[in-house]
């Protein structure tokens, strides 16, 4: 099997954007721990996408490491904003397994874990990790993933 750089960043991008409907509605639910867990999902997703650009996404829940290794190949107008989308996967990676499993050795389910203002900023930076991705892609001049995912 060969990698296809752009069907790749679709895929990624477009999974991202459906973890990200997900989260939202799972809070207009007032599903907490599902509202987390879809956006750490987004966020995880978009962060691939960007990093498809360049290689081939590890399997990790926490891309910003292998995001971050690739700053110095992005242009300098867009780094910022990368820079940022590294900080939205690094600090919502430890969600995925919270929002799954709690805390076992406490004796914590993730019900008791997560209330609405956790869901409410996993959520925002879930739509901060989408329109940076946004940013990252149409400034490769792939924009039109963006236009494609939305109108599926």
């Amino acid at each position: 099997m060969s990698f296809n750089p752009l069907s790749e960043v679709r895929y990624r991008y477009r999974l991202g954007i459906e973890h990200l409907e997900r989260a939202e509605r799972l809070f207009s639910l007032n599903d907490w721990v599902g509202t987390v867990s879809a956006s750490q999902l987004a966020v995880e997703s978009l962060a691939k996408a960007v990093i498809a650009l360049f290689e081939v996404p590890t399997w990790s829940h926490d891309p910003s490491g292998q995001l971050s290794s690739l700053l110095e190949q992005m242009p300098d107008d867009i780094v910022d904003s990368v820079k940022k989308l590294v900080a939205f996967a690094r600090e919502m990676a430890p969600e995925h397994g919270r929002s799954s499993y709690g805390e076992p050795s406490a004796g914590i389910v993730p019900g008791d874990i997560y209330k609405e203002e956790h869901a409410s900023k996993a959520l925002e930076e879930a739509r901060k990790a989408r329109e940076t991705a946004e940013r990252v892609l149409e400034r490769f001049d792939i924009g039109e993933l963006v236009g494609e995912a939305q109108r599926r």
